[in-house]
């Protein structure tokens, strides 16, 4: 399912203007994206699940190719995890 499907269907039920749906669906995107990327802050949505922030620390690589070393700078990572209810309605 794509973007534009999931406003297409929230739209048909709530009877809203897709416009108005799309606008509050790219705002929620959005928040979602600040908190995670700028604050670096974890997002806990009961009953669905919660977006995170991983950290992966620094490590060395090997390009076999050419028989180098190279070192990977720590970063991070988004994650999500899926809430226990969640999973039970998908088994």
């Amino acid at each position: 399912m794509t973007k534009a499907e999931i406003i297409g269907k929230i739209a048909d039920e709530t009877g809203l203007p897709k416009k108005d749906v799309a606008a509050t669906v790219e705002a929620f995107m959005e928040e979602i994206r600040d908190c995670m990327a700028v604050r670096k802050e974890n997002v806990y949505l009961r009953g669905f699940g919660t977006f995170s922030v991983k950290h992966r620390a620094q490590k060395t690589a090997r390009n076999i190719s050419k028989n180098t070393t190279l070192v990977i700078d720590a970063h991070d990572i988004p994650a999500f995890k899926p809430a226990k209810s969640f999973i039970a309605k998908m088994k």
